[in-house]
Protein backbone atom coordinates (compact mmCIF):
# COMPACT_ATOMS: atom_id res chain seq x y z
CA UNK A 1 0.00 0.00 0.00
CA UNK A 2 1.16 3.52 -1.09
CA UNK A 3 1.84 5.59 1.93
CA UNK A 4 -0.47 8.89 2.23
CA UNK A 5 2.34 11.72 2.27
CA UNK A 6 1.60 15.69 1.81
CA UNK A 7 -1.84 15.28 2.66
CA UNK A 8 -2.26 19.51 3.10
CA UNK A 9 -0.15 20.29 -0.36
CA UNK A 10 -2.24 17.90 -2.53
CA UNK A 11 -1.84 20.03 -5.57
CA UNK A 12 1.86 19.09 -5.73
CA UNK A 13 1.12 15.43 -5.46
CA UNK A 14 -1.35 15.80 -8.41
CA UNK A 15 1.00 17.71 -10.66
CA UNK A 16 3.41 14.89 -10.05
CA UNK A 17 0.95 12.28 -10.68
CA UNK A 18 -0.06 14.09 -13.70
CA UNK A 19 3.49 14.58 -15.20
CA UNK A 20 4.61 11.00 -14.11
CA UNK A 21 1.45 9.60 -15.83
CA UNK A 22 2.48 11.27 -19.36
CA UNK A 23 6.05 10.39 -18.87
CA UNK A 24 5.00 6.34 -18.16
CA UNK A 25 2.31 6.74 -21.38
CA UNK A 26 4.80 7.92 -23.52
CA UNK A 27 8.31 6.52 -22.20
CA UNK A 28 7.15 3.93 -20.11
CA UNK A 29 7.99 3.67 -16.57
CA UNK A 30 11.50 3.22 -16.96
CA UNK A 31 11.95 5.86 -19.34
CA UNK A 32 12.27 8.62 -16.77
CA UNK A 33 13.58 9.45 -13.36
CA UNK A 34 12.41 11.92 -10.83
CA UNK A 35 14.71 14.20 -12.06
CA UNK A 36 12.19 14.37 -15.06
CA UNK A 37 9.76 15.21 -13.29
CA UNK A 38 11.48 17.38 -11.01
CA UNK A 39 12.67 19.43 -14.10
CA UNK A 40 9.39 19.84 -15.54
CA UNK A 41 7.78 21.41 -12.78
CA UNK A 42 11.03 22.82 -11.16
CA UNK A 43 10.59 21.81 -8.03
CA UNK A 44 13.54 19.44 -6.00
CA UNK A 45 13.39 15.72 -5.86
CA UNK A 46 13.33 16.10 -2.21
CA UNK A 47 9.73 17.64 -2.67
CA UNK A 48 9.20 14.09 -4.73
CA UNK A 49 10.29 12.14 -2.34
CA UNK A 50 8.42 13.71 0.40
CA UNK A 51 5.39 12.97 -1.45
CA UNK A 52 6.24 9.47 -3.10
CA UNK A 53 8.86 7.92 -0.96
CA UNK A 54 10.45 5.61 -3.80
CA UNK A 55 9.52 5.54 -7.44
CA UNK A 56 7.59 2.64 -6.66
CA UNK A 57 5.51 4.05 -4.77
CA UNK A 58 5.06 6.81 -7.19
CA UNK A 59 4.01 3.92 -10.02
CA UNK A 60 1.66 2.07 -7.71
CA UNK A 61 -0.21 5.63 -7.39
CA UNK A 62 -0.10 5.65 -10.64
CA UNK A 63 -1.80 2.65 -11.59
CA UNK A 64 -4.62 2.80 -8.85
CA UNK A 65 -5.57 6.49 -10.09
CA UNK A 66 -5.58 5.56 -13.44
CA UNK A 67 -7.79 2.21 -12.70
CA UNK A 68 -10.19 4.40 -10.61
CA UNK A 69 -10.85 6.61 -14.10
CA UNK A 70 -10.88 3.84 -15.86
CA UNK A 71 -13.29 2.16 -14.23
CA UNK A 72 -15.62 5.01 -14.13
CA UNK A 73 -15.85 5.54 -17.15
CA UNK A 74 -17.11 1.75 -17.08
CA UNK A 75 -19.60 2.51 -14.44
CA UNK A 76 -20.87 5.25 -17.09
CA UNK A 77 -21.18 3.04 -20.31
CA UNK A 78 -22.99 0.62 -17.83
CA UNK A 79 -25.08 3.28 -16.59
CA UNK A 80 -26.03 4.80 -19.94
CA UNK A 81 -28.29 1.08 -20.48
CA UNK A 82 -26.91 0.05 -24.18
CA UNK A 83 -27.00 -2.74 -26.06
CA UNK A 84 -24.26 -4.88 -25.84
CA UNK A 85 -22.36 -3.97 -29.04
CA UNK A 86 -23.02 -0.40 -28.01
CA UNK A 87 -21.07 -1.00 -24.74
CA UNK A 88 -18.14 -2.76 -26.86
CA UNK A 89 -17.87 0.37 -29.12
CA UNK A 90 -17.84 2.66 -26.09
CA UNK A 91 -15.16 0.78 -24.99
CA UNK A 92 -12.75 0.66 -27.95
CA UNK A 93 -13.17 4.38 -27.90
CA UNK A 94 -11.62 4.70 -24.25
CA UNK A 95 -7.76 3.54 -25.85
CA UNK A 96 -8.95 5.83 -28.94
CA UNK A 97 -8.86 8.40 -27.23
CA UNK A 98 -5.85 7.87 -25.35
CA UNK A 99 -4.15 7.62 -28.20
CA UNK A 100 -5.20 10.24 -29.86
CA UNK A 101 -3.43 12.04 -27.63
CA UNK A 102 -0.09 10.26 -28.52
CA UNK A 103 -0.80 8.06 -25.68
CA UNK A 104 -0.65 4.43 -24.82
CA UNK A 105 -2.46 2.90 -22.20
CA UNK A 106 -1.11 3.23 -19.10
CA UNK A 107 -1.03 -0.16 -18.28
CA UNK A 108 -0.35 -1.65 -21.54
CA UNK A 109 2.81 0.66 -21.50
CA UNK A 110 3.65 -1.46 -17.61
CA UNK A 111 2.88 -4.65 -18.81
CA UNK A 112 5.84 -3.83 -21.58
CA UNK A 113 7.64 -3.63 -18.88
CA UNK A 114 6.18 -6.12 -16.31
CA UNK A 115 9.33 -8.25 -15.18
CA UNK A 116 11.14 -5.04 -14.11
CA UNK A 117 8.48 -3.41 -11.73
CA UNK A 118 7.98 -3.94 -7.84
CA UNK A 119 5.56 -6.74 -7.17
CA UNK A 120 3.12 -3.86 -5.90
CA UNK A 121 3.02 -2.58 -9.33
CA UNK A 122 2.89 -5.54 -11.07
CA UNK A 123 -0.35 -7.20 -8.85
CA UNK A 124 -2.33 -3.71 -9.57
CA UNK A 125 -1.53 -4.10 -13.40
CA UNK A 126 -2.76 -7.49 -13.20
CA UNK A 127 -5.77 -5.92 -10.90
CA UNK A 128 -6.38 -3.52 -14.19
CA UNK A 129 -6.49 -6.30 -17.02
CA UNK A 130 -8.66 -8.57 -14.71
CA UNK A 131 -11.26 -5.93 -14.07
CA UNK A 132 -11.48 -5.59 -17.77
CA UNK A 133 -11.94 -9.02 -18.59
CA UNK A 134 -14.66 -8.95 -16.05
CA UNK A 135 -16.48 -5.97 -17.12
CA UNK A 136 -16.35 -7.33 -21.08
CA UNK A 137 -17.04 -10.68 -19.81
CA UNK A 138 -20.46 -9.44 -18.36
CA UNK A 139 -21.44 -7.77 -21.56
CA UNK A 140 -20.44 -10.43 -23.98
CA UNK A 141 -23.02 -12.45 -21.62
CA UNK A 142 -25.01 -9.52 -22.23
CA UNK A 143 -24.81 -10.07 -26.14
CA UNK A 144 -24.74 -13.38 -26.24
CA UNK A 145 -28.58 -13.25 -24.26
CA UNK A 146 -29.84 -10.47 -26.24
CA UNK A 147 -28.43 -12.31 -29.44
CA UNK A 148 -26.26 -8.86 -30.62
CA UNK A 149 -23.38 -10.78 -30.29
CA UNK A 150 -21.89 -14.31 -31.18
CA UNK A 151 -18.81 -15.83 -30.15
CA UNK A 152 -17.56 -19.46 -29.72
CA UNK A 153 -16.45 -20.73 -26.35
CA UNK A 154 -16.61 -18.89 -22.44
CA UNK A 155 -17.40 -15.28 -22.76
CA UNK A 156 -13.74 -14.73 -20.89
CA UNK A 157 -11.52 -16.26 -23.68
CA UNK A 158 -13.16 -13.55 -26.17
CA UNK A 159 -13.28 -10.33 -23.35
CA UNK A 160 -9.18 -11.25 -23.30
CA UNK A 161 -9.31 -11.86 -27.04
CA UNK A 162 -10.57 -7.89 -26.92
CA UNK A 163 -8.05 -6.61 -24.22
CA UNK A 164 -4.98 -8.00 -26.01
CA UNK A 165 -6.34 -7.25 -29.68
CA UNK A 166 -7.13 -3.32 -28.80
CA UNK A 167 -3.80 -3.68 -26.48
CA UNK A 168 -1.87 -5.14 -29.13
CA UNK A 169 -3.78 -2.47 -32.11
CA UNK A 170 -2.18 0.25 -30.08
CA UNK A 171 1.13 -1.22 -30.09
CA UNK A 172 1.31 -1.78 -33.94
CA UNK A 173 -0.13 1.66 -34.68
CA UNK A 174 1.71 3.79 -32.47
CA UNK A 175 5.32 3.51 -35.26
CA UNK A 176 2.98 4.74 -37.62
CA UNK A 177 1.72 7.76 -36.16
CA UNK A 178 -2.02 6.68 -37.81
CA UNK A 179 -4.72 6.23 -35.47
CA UNK A 180 -7.29 5.55 -38.27
CA UNK A 181 -5.07 2.10 -38.10
CA UNK A 182 -6.21 1.66 -34.62
CA UNK A 183 -9.44 2.32 -35.19
CA UNK A 184 -10.11 0.04 -38.45
CA UNK A 185 -8.27 -3.27 -36.08
CA UNK A 186 -10.68 -1.93 -33.10
CA UNK A 187 -14.08 -1.85 -35.51
CA UNK A 188 -12.86 -5.02 -37.45
CA UNK A 189 -12.46 -6.95 -34.00
CA UNK A 190 -16.36 -6.09 -32.49
CA UNK A 191 -17.29 -6.77 -36.42
CA UNK A 192 -16.44 -9.99 -36.30
CA UNK A 193 -18.45 -10.72 -32.74
CA UNK A 194 -21.47 -8.97 -34.46
CA UNK A 195 -21.34 -10.32 -37.94
CA UNK A 196 -21.29 -14.11 -36.28
CA UNK A 197 -24.50 -13.21 -34.51
CA UNK A 198 -26.38 -11.83 -37.77
CA UNK A 199 -25.26 -14.86 -39.66
CA UNK A 200 -26.38 -17.23 -36.73
CA UNK A 201 -30.30 -15.34 -36.56
CA UNK A 202 -30.36 -15.38 -40.36
CA UNK A 203 -29.42 -18.99 -40.56
CA UNK A 204 -32.47 -19.54 -37.34
CA UNK A 205 -34.67 -17.84 -39.55
CA UNK A 206 -34.16 -20.00 -42.43
CA UNK A 207 -34.34 -23.18 -40.29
Amino acid sequence: MVAERGRGDGGTATRILDVAERLAQMRGFNGFSYADIAAELRITKASLHYHFATKADLGEALINRYSVRFFEALAEVDAAGAAAPAKLAAYAKLYADVLSEQKMCLCGMLAAEYPTLPRPMQAAVVGFFDHNEGWLETVLEQGRDEGSLAFAGPATDTARMIVSGLEGAMLVTRPYGDAARFQVAAASLLASLTAAADGSARASSRS
